[in-house]
């Protein structure tokens, strides 16, 4: 019988994912996986793509996505899959959209809709972790998702934002919701320890969930309590967790985020090395920019987040209690990661806001605000905006230093994620100044430390971006070129890949894209989005342990 291939991806260089030297040939693909590789003489396809003069690799896997804050609304994950992404790994730093408390969903809502365009309502109509990813599966997406489970959520829906430990009770079930969630088929447990209220937990609360996602297989991945002026202490507080909980330890966007600290990823990753050599698997991942991105609110001391946003907007509205918050941000307070006091308000730029009023501090530091604004001083400035805004404004932080991205980069434990959510440049979803990797993570690191740079081999840079992060969290049908994969393949041009995205300008695409693959449908053309939803919720296999 004469086979026809659905599609042939012909004369390029293929980079397997695995570590292995580039070599010429040709990728077979039929029902959604790759069938062969090799020569493929005399063979025949539905459809032939050219790829002579490009590199054909495994679909990027990004190890630390915030997509989920944004699919259910918006599916086409658009910046995603035009930088190479064809897999996503959601619910991160400990904030997840499941499970929900069902006498919480209103708040959760109104929490969510912060990150959404104004015009959009969200609504949730889950309360367990596999309803939410039934939720999920009810259309197509761009790219897969591959969902972890949030201490974040898990212990709003437990006990809300209150600045405690758990009682017994409340901790069991805790345990029993991360059990739910692992399951319903999330790849781990994640945590987010400078963010209410992960904030307030303390490292056995943290063991003991863990406890619950390794008996499934998962990892804990984690947002440290401090990636500045404490920075080790807490990547020794990560691996504790992982060594007395029994599962790999993934730290999130590794960095060293504070002037004094810089060099100290020297550090850190002996600390990774040694627990590796007494047993405790460890490994990070990493965006390739000198600024961080998070919410113009946790600039404020934790005790200001206990009981939830309206507790904190109250506060803000408290003369006595905004000199408080002042004061803690001027003095600091142990243990707290304070992006003001240590960083300077210079190094604090606002990248959205939802009020049209606001508009114009989009892209400005925060020491431009207060002048724009004519305040007394930034802190007014700062709790004003915030109460204008309703608490619901971002920001971006410049705060690192190239010596350490490259070295953290040029680690054997290090693998890539953006840190960021999928937007677009056009339409209900373009806002703000988002941070550029929502844009630009791969094909920079691609163009400016693989060609540019030497960093990193064109190798070792795909595998940082495919079977490593495939292998970390459990996606076994992914991120190689084998013949059996599900067909997750991007197709790139050595020579002219790079990012576009800036600071100031953030909604452009990268170059040298030339085609994304997903689940064997075409997703990229040309360097085009197609609108093909081929994505997939990823379910881990469940692989309980006595």
């Amino acid at each position: 019988m004469h086979l026809v291939y659905d599609l042939i991806i012909r004369d390029g260089r293929i980079i397997d994912g695995a570590g292995n030297p580039w070599y010429k040939g040709n990728v077979a693909v039929s029902r959604g996986r790759i069938e062969a590789i090799g020569k493929l003489d005399g063979a025949e396809a539905k459809m032939i793509i050219d790829a002579r003069g490009l590199v054909v690799a495994p679909g990027f896997i990004d190890a630390h996505s915030h997509s989920d804050s944004s699919t259910l609304i918006y599916r086409q994950m658009e910046s995603t899959v035009m930088q190479g992404i064809t897999t996503v790994v959601a619910g991160q730093c400990g904030s997840s959209i499941a499970p929900v408390n069902p006498d919480l969903v209103e708040e959760m809502e109104k929490r969510w809709a912060d990150w959404l365009p104004p015009e959009i309502e969200f609504k949730i109509t889950w309360t367990t972790f596999d309803e939410y990813l039934n939720e999920g599966e009810k259309d197509g997406l761009g790219a897969n998702i591959a969902h972890l489970v949030g201490h974040g959520a898990v212990r709003i829906a437990s006990m809300g934002y209150e600045a405690r430990e758990p009682t017994q009770s409340e901790l069991e079930h805790m345990r029993e919701l991360v059990r739910e969630a692992m399951e319903a088929g999330a790849y781990g447990l994640s945590s987010g320890l400078i963010y209410p209220p992960g904030i307030f937990a303390e490292t056995n609360e943290l063991i003991e969930l863990a406890k619950v996602a390794a008996k499934y297989g998962g990892v804990y991945d984690s947002h440290i309590r401090d990636e500045g002026l404490n920075l080790l202490r807490s990547v020794e507080e990560a691996i504790t967790i992982g060594e007395k909980a029994g599962l790999p330890v993934q730290i999130s966007h590794h960095k060293a985020s504070n002037k004094e600290v810089w060099g100290k990823s020297a550090d850190t990753l002996a600390m990774i090395d040694e627990a590796r050599n007494r047993g405790v698997d460890v490994t990070v991942d990493q965006y390739p920019y000198r600024a961080g991105a998070t919410s113009l609110v946790t600039l404020l001391p934790p005790w200001a987040h206990d009981g939830g946003r309206e507790k904190l907007l109250e506060r803000l509205n408290d003369p006595e209690l905004r000199e408080k918050i002042k004061s803690d941000i001027e003095e600091g307070i142990p243990g707290w990661e304070n992006f003001a006091g240590d960083l300077g308000w210079e190094k604090i730029y606002v990248t959205s806001v939802k009020t049209d009023e606001n508009k114009p501090v989009e892209g400005k530091n925060l020491a431009e605000i207060n002048e724009m604004r004519g305040d007394p001083d930034v802190f007014t400035s700062l709790f004003n905006l915030l109460l204008e805004e309703d608490g619901a404004a971002g920001m971006v932080i410049f705060s690192m230093d190239e010596g350490d991205i490259r070295r953290i980069m040029s680690s054997p434990y290090h693998m890539v994620g953006t840190d960021a959510g999928s937007t677009a440049p056009t339409g209900f979803m373009r806002r703000g100044k988002p941070h550029p990797r929502h844009y630009g993570t791969y094909p920079k690191i691609l163009g400016r430390y693989v060609r540019e740079e030497g960093v990193l081999s064109i190798e070792q840079a795909v595998r940082k971006m495919t079977s490593m992060p495939a292998q970390r969290f459990g996606i076994l049908d992914r991120g190689v070129l084998r013949p059996g994969m599900w067909a997750d393949i991007t197709i790139f041009n050595p020579d002219t890949v790079i990012d576009r995205a800036t600071y100031q300008d953030p909604h452009q695409f990268p170059e040298g894209i030339e085609y994304v693959i997903v689940n064997g449908q075409i997703t990229v053309d040309s360097g085009k989005y197609t609108q093909a939803l081929a994505g997939r919720i990823l379910r881990k296999r469940r692989q309980k342990k006595s």
